[in-house]
């Protein structure tokens, strides 16, 4: 466990939330909060106060699913330039990994953003972006779309929007939500307002939270206040950068680019109008236009292999450690599935921290 600042303070916090003396499940959906839950020993802290938490489908690389992957895969080995970020490498899929392909002389480089994959485009034949994120990451693809383009510069968009997951969520019925702490990343996109309807409709409160172990702790404790008092409403506790309204222009970028569409995340069904495909006015620009043919030819896979329940971590039913293959058959250096591939995955995350 790391230590932080202000322990004091979070101490306090905590002797807060145990004076409500309740027995609470509440869900996040950003790897993010992941990562400082378990670094900083939240977990831990909390369960002793009645609150557990779980982790949703809030890590972008592992709610990507081997479909697109595959894709990815497929122009690659066409001879297609495919930039991608590193954490999508490694991703295993029934016919290998992006990296595999790389090995085998495929043309598959490691960008840090959409910006870098523009630039290799003058220099190949073909390039393609593979656009992986929520709300947070997408608008700066659309900001590049918007711009003059290399004619053989094009997207193979699998950004996904997160208010039609969580309705995904509570539909299955899968698991007990007493509580949402919204991504504040998110947020500072969308805003506050999108998230009211699941406070109206499911009763349950929300609070928009920050990254900082004392962000997260006093998420929890805003939660706790509104359970006691019987409310149920969305606060902004990352009101330092959050607005109720969000970003308005960056909304409007994706507005003028994407359109939503009907589309699977892993683990999950085909969820509607839940992912951003471009709209055909920047066609030439979309990797499935352009290369409609090469992709016809991309092999039927399954989602998920060898035991791995990514997929059920995804949808909060398991914790990473009650797969049977964690720490076993699955660790970073040798992955079964995204979830242990990934940063902001829940099973990397605590194998990770499970060593120090």
């Amino acid at each position: 466990m790391f230590r932080f600042r202000d322990e004091a303070t979070a101490k306090k916090v905590i002797e807060s939330i145990s004076r409500y003396h309740l027995d609470v499940r509440f869900m996040h959906v950003c790897g993010t909060h992941q990562d400082t839950l378990v670094r900083f020993g939240l977990e831990d802290m909390l369960k002793d106060t009645g609150v557990e938490i779980r982790q949703g489908p809030g890590c972008p690389v592992c709610v990507t699913t081997t479909k697109e992957i595959v894709e990815a895969i497929t122009l690659a080995e066409s001879g297609v330039t495919v930039a991608v970020f590193g954490d999508m490498m490694t991703v295993p899929t029934p016919i290998g990994s992006l990296a595999d392909v790389k090995a085998k002389g495929a043309d598959v480089r490691v960008v840090y953003s959409v910006e870098d994959a523009v630039k290799i485009s003058p220099a190949v034949e073909e390039a393609a972006f593979m656009a992986i994120g929520f709300e947070t990451t997408s608008p700066t693809t659309a900001a590049v779309l918007l711009n003059p383009l290399p004619e053989n510069f094009s997207v193979i968009s699998c950004h996904r929007l997160l208010p039609p997951a969580l309705d995904a969520l509570f539909s299955l019925g899968e698991v007990r939500i007493d509580g949402l702490i919204q991504p504040g990343h998110v947020a500072t996109i969308l805003g506050t307002r999108p998230f009211d309807r699941f406070s109206e409709e499911r009763r349950i409160p929300q609070v928009v939270a920050g990254f900082e172990p004392l962000d997260l702790l006093v998420a929890v404790f805003m939660m706790c206040k509104q359970i006691a008092e019987g409310r149920h409403e969305v606060e902004n506790e990352y009101s330092r950068v959050v607005r109720a309204e969000g970003n308005p222009k960056a909304r409007a970028m994706l507005e003028k680019v994407f359109e939503p569409v009907d589309r699977n995340w892993r683990g999950f069904p085909v969820i509607p109008r839940s992912a951003y495909e471009l709209r055909k006015e920047f066609g030439p620009h979309n990797a499935r236009s352009r290369f409609h043919d090469v992709l016809r030819s991309a092999p039927e896979v399954k989602e998920d292999m060898g035991g791995c329940r990514c997929g059920e971590v995804l949808r909060g039913i398991i914790t990473s450690q009650q797969c049977p293959v964690f720490g076993k058959g699955c660790s970073p250096k040798r992955p079964m599935g995204p979830c242990m591939v990934s940063r902001e995955g829940s099973c990397n995350i605590a194998f990770r921290y499970s060593r120090k």
